[in-house]
């Protein structure tokens, strides 16, 4: 039985899908505006420090400071569809299971000093994770061995229609980014950057399985067919099978070992009520079996019960993980009258997560184990045009090396390259004191088949951010901002669902909001 272990399997990876735009396991909605434009990778503004480090060389000199938080509302909603379930559905074998993440608090900031060709730059944001997804009522991977217990009951003779269980996990994932930048002007035209992300990670992880109900209907151990705990059941059938088996120790003892069953009733060793007894345990007619073989179909039995009875104990998990991994970073940037081009590449970064756990009753976390969780390379290269004085024009591309990052698993293998990023928008000046912009992002994922599952799923989409800047003085600017993401439905089908040996699929889907607010200063 496998059900400890889909269990919290997943709370190790419910969280690792960020909440924000970017890759698997990047974060790039770094700043408002990002939210109200989504195409910054040639930005010669503040939010360069992590958009485009190189473009930094065009700002004005003297201090420049940003600050934006973002608040996230996002859902993930898994559609699953196996027949067991409709053991605890009310008859229907398709239920949904729903996810929330909702940090009303996602703070960042960035902050240059600028001094003639020398542009010193620092930034901090949440770069991987972003926040807290719970789920009040488990997921499809773990419910659905509980729900084979009845299946299998049934098919040995105990017949189950129902069970019952009380599942909830939470998991935090934060991936706390700061980043470190210079920035040397070569040229009118051309200007380079080098850089460092130092990433530190946060997560915590609870859960819990607890109170599996079963009704099987057992001539002597639940005669009635009532509602049991299955703990409580498996250990009585556990502890029954051993006292049949204790039974024929003394007569196996004796030498009857190879006598059959009726040979013993015939011998007077056994009654016929003792033989039907042990063959209404076993499910089987045993009067023709040995009376050592039937000793170690009920030794057997014991063990599988005794197990059964482990494996449906009430579970808990309270685990939190840290780690760290630097991130280099070099970039370049092109300027010429009103075009500008920028370009950046963060490199690999290798990074082990590290277990601190509290309770962990499911064996599998054991304190101090390390976790790869590698964040991949980046590679962005956008352009920025000025059509008019008050108009301009922008567009970007960027893409995640996500099967070269070694995950938990060996995951990476089911990733054909990563996730492409295609990114346009437009701002226009409207006045001295209003600007208004908009732009759009078309991710496609690269994952495969065999990476989705309900633990962790990766879905292509579109992304729309709008909203303006208001100078509430010479220096000092107001961002606000709206950014919402469309995702495509994936649907998986498995002839072996979740390890159990019958169909079932998956319809995996999530949304996206974001509204970002935030302060330019510069003095």
């Amino acid at each position: 039985m496998t059900i400890k272990k889909t269990c919290f399997l997943l709370l190790l990876t419910l969280a690792t899908s960020p909440v924000f735009a970017g890759g698997l396991l990047t974060n790039t909605n770094q700043s408002v505006h990002f939210l109200r434009n989504p195409a910054r990778d040639a930005s010669t503004e503040i939010d360069a420090v992590y958009t485009n480090p190189a473009g930094l060389s065009l700002l004005t000199d003297g201090f420049h400071l940003s600050l934006t938080n973002q608040s996230v509302f996002q859902t993930r909603e898994i559609t699953s569809t196996f027949a067991p379930f409709a053991a605890n559905n009310n008859g229907s074998p398709t239920k949904t299971y729903k996810g929330e993440a909702s940090p009303p608090v996602i703070p960042s900031f960035q902050l240059a000093y600028k001094k003639d060709r020398f542009v010193i730059s620092a930034g901090f944001a949440i770069s991987g994770g972003g926040g807290k997804a719970t789920f009040n009522h488990g997921l499809a991977s773990f419910e659905a061995p509980i729900s084979m217990i009845p299946v299998s009951l049934t098919a040995k003779g105990v017949n189950t229609t129902a069970y019952s269980v009380d599942e909830f996990m939470e998991g935090r994932q934060f991936i706390f980014g700061f980043q470190l930048n210079g920035t040397y002007k070569i040229n009118d035209m051309f200007s380079g950057a080098l850089g460092m992300r130092l990433n530190i990670v946060n997560n915590a992880y609870q859960g819990h399985l607890r109170s599996i109900q079963i009704n099987p209907v057992h001539p002597t151990l639940n005669p009635t067919g009532a509602t049991i705990s299955a703990n409580t059941f498996f250990s009585n059938a556990a502890t029954a099978a051993q006292g049949a088996s204790n039974s024929l120790a003394p007569i196996i003892a004796a030498g009857y070992g190879s006598s059959t069953m009726a040979q013993l009733v015939s011998a007077g060793v056994l009654t016929s009520a003792q033989v039907t007894q042990l063959s209404t345990g076993l499910g089987q007619n045993v009067s023709s079996l040995q009376a050592s073989q039937v000793q170690g179909a009920y030794n057997t039995a014991a063990a599988t019960y005794t197990a059964s009875a482990k494996a449906t104990a009430d579970k808990e998990l309270d685990c939190t993980q840290t780690g760290w991994g630097v991130t280099p970073i070099i970039g370049l940037n092109y300027h010429y009258a009103g075009l500008n081009i920028g370009a950046k590449y963060e490199f690999i970064t290798k990074l082990n997560i590290q277990n601190n756990t509290i309770v962990d009753d499911t064996g599998l976390f054991a304190d101090g184990v390390n976790t790869p969780s590698d964040i991949p390379a980046y590679f962005a290269v956008g352009a920025e045009y000025q059509l008019c004085k008050k108009w301009k024009v922008s567009g970007g591309y960027h893409h995640f090396f996500d099967s070269d990052a070694k995950m938990a698993n060996d995951k990476q293998k089911f990733i054909n390259g990563g996730v492409n990023e295609f990114l346009f928008g437009s701002e226009y000046q409207i006045s001295d004191m209003f600007l208004v912009s908009a732009g759009g992002q078309i991710t496609r994922t690269g994952v495969t088949d065999n990476y989705q599952s309900d633990m962790s799923f990766s879905l292509s989409s579109y992304s729309v951010g709008f909203g303006g800047a208001i100078n509430v003085s010479p220096k000092m600017r107001l961002n606000l901002a709206y950014f919402f993401t469309n995702y495509n439905k994936w649907t998986k089908t498995s002839s072996n669902y979740n390890g159990t040996n019958l169909a079932g699929t998956d319809v995996f889907y999530r949304t996206n909001k974001v509204f970002g607010i935030g302060l330019d200063y510069k003095f």
